[in-house]
């Protein structure tokens, strides 16, 4: 009954890809068109790139405290992100909004998609999967986003032919090509309107 009851309500919409797929411009836009949406902070280890603000995207957290939550059974799901930092979801900022009957769009590392698979009814969960066309692709808009070292680079490169393979495992897959964003905008609406 309680089971039954939990899966009438909310709809959990992840968005995943690599690193430098368009993940961040994809939830600005979706922040606008989508005001009554809840998009749950992730708590991470990592700094701050230039711009970012605690409390917006992220909850930066040392990774002492980060490993406490993990020992309190905080997160829904959680991952260490290429090599040493840190990244989860907060239970609480999940289940509450959806027990709620909202939309909760998450950016979630493809590690974690598994995870949260396994604790989500399927009629509540809908994952979509951010990509580009190349590595060549990707490795321009890392590049051009911040400075990297040749071997940061190389991590990057492994994670995104490791987690290509991950987009047999999702709802959708929306390549976002350089110039088209608006095309890539398009497609998530679609994705979104037909699931609710």
């Amino acid at each position: 009954m309680d089971k039954e009851k939990s899966q009438r309500h909310g709809k959990l919409f992840l968005i995943l890809g690599p690193s430098g797929s368009g993940k961040g411009t994809v939830l600005r836009y979706l922040r606008e068109k989508y005001p009554n949406a809840v998009f749950p902070l992730s708590c991470t280890t990592r700094q701050p790139r230039e711009g970012e603000k605690e409390g917006e995207v992220y909850l930066f957290v040392s990774k002492s405290e980060f490993k406490e939550r993990i020992a309190h059974g905080d997160f829904l799901e959680y991952a260490i992100v290429h090599g040493d930092n840190y990244y989860g979801t907060l239970k609480e900022s999940i289940m509450k909004p959806l027990q709620e009957g909202k939309i909760v769009i998450r950016e979630v590392d493809v590690q974690g998609l598994r995870s949260i698979r396994e604790l989500m009814p399927d009629n509540q969960l809908i994952s979509i999967f951010l990509t580009v066309d190349s590595w060549d692709t990707l490795k321009k808009r890392i590049i051009a986003r911040a400075e990297i070292s040749s071997e940061e680079l190389e991590r990057r490169r492994q994670s995104f032919l490791l987690e290509m393979e991950w987009a047999d495992e999702v709802d959708y897959v929306v390549v976002n090509q350089d110039g088209k964003i608006e095309d890539t905008f398009s497609q998530l609406d679609l994705i979104l309107e037909e699931a609710q």
